[in-house]
């Protein structure tokens, strides 16, 4: 009854507008600072110039001068903090940062960023952040000669969960003149056309594609200066996107990952594989008990074996989808990797409709 009731239920391509699209100026802005990482045990950076210069300049701010030559940095990092801050966030808002190590520290483990301004491309500041790091990860053991250490993940880097506090908004408009526009994730015509079509269903001649990522909305009269009320609406619209025909392939994974739009001209496939296996051996020669001048010996040998497996050889006599080469080939048992060779040779032979990304 299960079964039945899944092939009952219809295959659902449509997606949400707000799941295709961002709205011009609503987009994400990127935040760097550079800072201190303290207490690390003897794991931090020996003595960099850059490092013993920037803890001077933190303890003169408290009203201590010291000498650089009288700075021993072992405790210590220079890292850079890495963040994304989000359109609308004010003042107040925590957001997640990345710490990554500059110097030759051997690990953060266990160490605390001091307070560190977070700037903008403009070279404002727009988030502070200060607190302790998680590495999900550690180093442990003595190293050097005759040491072993034990490492786990990445630990020269590490993330803060909200550890900046935002101190600037930065200024957002998403609509002019009561028109907005729709930014696609994935530029297409087609995506860009059906979209335009399916908001004018729902307002009439208030939208245009404008281009393959863009879509122009005119804010309807019901809507003017509810803005927030218009997008939530709109965002809520189903739109059936088009998709690429591409296959993509990952030959370190042995990931294959195509889309259903992908096309094969007529062709034929035949696929087969010779394996040949070289063994070497060493055996000892002894002499007999009783023999004279005798002497124990290796000899070597060598045994050769050849495997060739029966190839097959499929003839498509009309333009196959993906999903019947596939059921083809998996009928045959080829491998993964067999799989890759065959997609890069029908590429190469012009039958393959998609585009072919290998990573």
């Amino acid at each position: 009854m299960l079964a039945a009731a899944l092939l009952a239920v219809p295959f659902a391509r449509s997606a949400r507008v707000k799941d295709l699209t961002m709205v011009e100026g609503g987009r994400d802005n990127q935040l760097v600072g550079y800072g201190i990482v303290v207490g690390l045990a003897g794991e931090g950076d020996s003595n960099a110039a850059s490092t013993l210069h920037t803890i001077a300049n933190i303890l003169q701010r408290y009203g201590i001068t010291v000498a650089q030559q009288d700075i021993k940095s072992k405790n210590v990092a220079a890292v850079m903090i890495t963040a994304d801050i989000a359109a609308f966030l004010k003042p107040g808002t925590r957001i997640d940062v990345s710490v990554a190590s500059m110097g030759d520290a051997k690990t953060l483990q266990g160490g605390v960023l001091l307070q560190t301004p977070l700037l903008g491309g403009d070279g404002r500041v727009y988030a502070v952040a200060q607190g302790p790091i998680a590495i999900g990860g550690f180093l442990g053991g003595s190293g050097g000669a005759g040491g072993s250490t034990v490492q786990k993940n990445h630990p020269t880097v590490g993330t803060i969960s909200n550890g900046a506090i935002v101190e600037r908004e930065i200024p957002t408009q998403f609509v002019h003149d009561d028109t907005l526009r729709l930014l696609l994730h994935n530029p297409d015509f087609t995506s860009a056309s059906r979209m335009a079509e399916a908001i004018n269903a729902r307002w009439p001649a208030l939208s245009q594609a404008v281009d393959a990522a863009t879509v122009q909305v005119h804010v309807p009269e019901g809507f003017r200066g509810r803005d927030v009320d218009f997008l939530a609406t709109l965002g809520a619209v189903e739109v059936d996107p088009d998709t690429l025909a591409r296959v993509v392939i990952n030959e370190r994974t042995g990931t294959i990952v195509a889309t259903s739009t992908v096309r094969i001209s007529h062709v034929a496939i035949a696929h087969g594989s010779l394996t040949i296996t070289v063994t070497s051996n060493v055996g000892v020669s002894q002499p007999n008990r009783f023999s004279s001048g005798g002497q124990t010996a290796t000899v070597p040998s060598t045994q050769t074996s050849v495997n060739e497996v029966k190839g097959g050889f499929i003839v498509f006599d009309e333009s196959p989808t993906i999903e019947r080469l596939a059921a083809a080939l998996n009928a045959f048992g080829v491998s993964t990797r067999d799989m890759m060779a065959i997609f890069q040779s029908l590429k190469r032979a012009g039958a393959l409709q998609a585009d072919l990304i290998i990573n």
